[in-house]
């Protein structure tokens, strides 16, 4: 498969996800000049908190990518609302956390993010391309397995052909 196609794939991925609103006191997305912070985004599917659990506990680290995976095609539903739909403006991606809900022993938290990483690499190209941290903690929101926030360089729109 292409690098072509699988943009393609991951682009019809997100299309079929909406930005979901938030729950609590905070905004989805923040701009400050041209960089765009996207709030963490948990696996959420159609309204449905997906992947409950504690990596090395409960669920394998196939199922923490899944999750991480779901978590990034919703950073990227975030970002394409706060575009207005306008891909095109994104520049790069510039930073990736991804927080994972661990056991005290679990030690594969990078394996983990990277079912996020390789989907923004699908989904952006060369500009899903970025830096990384990946964190194990004892609990997330709703219990779920993975939450991912990412920091976007993105052009203004009056500046954009």
């Amino acid at each position: 498969m292409t690098s072509s196609d699988n943009q393609k794939r991951a682009a019809l991925t997100v299309t079929q996800s909406s930005a979901a609103t938030p729950t609590h006191n905070y905004i989805p997305v923040r701009r400050s000049g041209q960089i765009l912070y996207v709030s963490g985004q948990v696996p959420r599917e159609a309204g449905i908190v997906r992947f409950i659990g504690k990596l090395g506990e409960t669920l394998t680290v196939a199922e923490g990518q899944a999750a991480a995976r779901l978590c990034a095609v919703n950073v990227i539903a975030q970002l394409r609302a706060a575009l207005g739909e306008r891909s095109d403006l994104v520049v790069t991606c510039l930073r990736v956390r991804g927080f994972v809900n661990a056991a005290a022993d679990f030690k594969e938290h990078a394996a983990v993010i990277n079912g996020a990483s390789d989907f923004l690499i699908e989904a952006l190209g060369e500009h899903g391309r970025h830096s990384r941290t990946a964190i194990g903690v004892s609990s997330l929101p709703h219990g779920c397995a993975v939450e991912i926030d990412a920091d976007f360089e993105v052009l203004d729109p009056s500046s954009a052909g």
